[in-house]
C-alpha cells in the first residue's frame, strides 16, 4: 500500500535527493579524462566551431589548469593530448601550445575560487542569439539550471587574448554560472567538470529554444518562485554527476579513443 500520498512536495523532493545521493555511482574518471569526455560531448552537441573555444579544468598544482592543445578540434581531444598550463599559459605538461584566448580563463579562476571548470564555445544557436544582442531567456523547465544564472555582456570587446578582455569578461560574469557574450559565444563555469559540461549542453539547447520561440511569438516568463525552485532542484552535484555519466557513455560509443586509460 502506498504511504507517500499525503506527503508534501518539499518532503518528496528531499526524499528523492537523498535517494539520488546514495544510488548514483561516480565513475572513477580522472580530471584529464573528464575534460576529454566533455570535449567529445560538446562536439556531438553542436559546439564545434573549428578550432575556436576552450575547455579548462583546474589541475592539482595551484594556479595551473588543464586545457586542450591549439590545433586540435574538440573531436580530437584525448586524455593523452591534454596540456597543463600556468596562468601565463606556459605549458608545464604536454606538447604544443594553448589557445591564447585561454588568458580570460586565468582571470575567471582568479576571481572565482569556487570555479573548477570553464567551458567556452561558439555553438551555433548561442552564436546566432549573440548576434541579436539580447540576453538568454530561460522559459522552459529543462533549462532552469540557468534561470537567473546567466549574465550578459552586450558590448563586444574584440578578440579575447588580452588582459583587458579577461578583466571585462570576469567582471561581467560576476557570481553567475554562465554568460552570453554578444557577437561572440558563451561561457559556463562549474564547481565540477560534470556541472560545467551539463550547463554547456543546456545553454545551447536554451538558445535554440529561445530562437525558435521568438520566431513563433512572444516568450512568456516563468513564475519566479517556481523557476528558482526548479533551478535548485535540477542543479545539484548528484544530478550533474548523473547527467555527465549519461553524456559520457553516449560519447564513448562514438568516440572510444577519448579515454585511453
Amino acid at each position: 500500500m502506498a504511504t507517500t500520498f499525503s506527503e508534501s512536495k518539499h518532503s518528496l523532493m528531499d526524499r528523492a535527493q537523498q535517494r539520488l545521493a546514495t544510488t548514483v555511482a561516480e565513475p572513477q574518471w580522472t580530471t584529464r579524462q573528464k575534460l576529454a569526455l566533455t570535449c567529445r560531448v560538446l562536439f556531438d552537441g553542436g559546439h564545434d566551431s573549428g578550432l575556436t573555444g576552450q575547455i579548462t579544468a583546474r589541475a592539482e598544482a595551484p594556479d595551473t589548469y588543464y586545457t586542450q592543445r591549439l590545433g586540435l578540434g574538440f573531436d580530437e581531444i584525448t586524455e593523452d593530448n591534454v596540456l597543463v598550463v600556468d596562468e601565463d599559459l606556459t605549458v608545464l605538461e604536454g606538447d604544443g601550445m594553448a589557445n591564447p584566448a585561454n588568458r580570460f580563463h586565468s582571470w575567471i579562476y582568479r576571481a572565482r575560487p569556487d570555479v573548477n571548470c570553464i567551458v567556452h564555445t561558439h555553438s551555433f544557436h548561442v552564436a546566432a542569439l549573440a548576434m541579436l544582442e539580447v540576453p538568454l531567456i530561460v522559459s522552459q523547465m529543462d533549462t532552469t539550471p540557468l534561470y537567473d544564472d546567466c549574465a550578459f555582456l552586450r558590448d563586444w570587446p574584440g578578440v579575447p587574448v588580452g588582459n583587458e578582455e579577461g578583466d571585462i569578461i570576469a567582471t561581467a560574469l560576476g557570481d553567475k554560472r554562465a554568460i552570453l557574450l554578444a557577437h561572440h559565444g558563451q561561457i559556463v563555469v562549474g564547481a565540477t567538470v560534470e556541472e560545467a559540461c551539463t550547463l554547456g549542453v543546456l545553454i545551447e539547447r536554451a538558445a535554440k529554444l529561445q530562437l525558435t520561440a521568438m520566431a513563433a511569438g512572444e516568450i512568456q516568463p516563468l513564475p519566479d518562485k517556481l523557476a528558482r525552485e526548479a533551478h535548485d532542484w535540477t542543479l545539484t552535484p548528484q544530478r550533474s554527476r548523473a547527467n555527465f555519466a549519461y553524456y559520457a557513455r553516449r560519447a564513448l560509443v562514438r568516440h572510444p579513443d577519448a579515454v585511453t586509460g
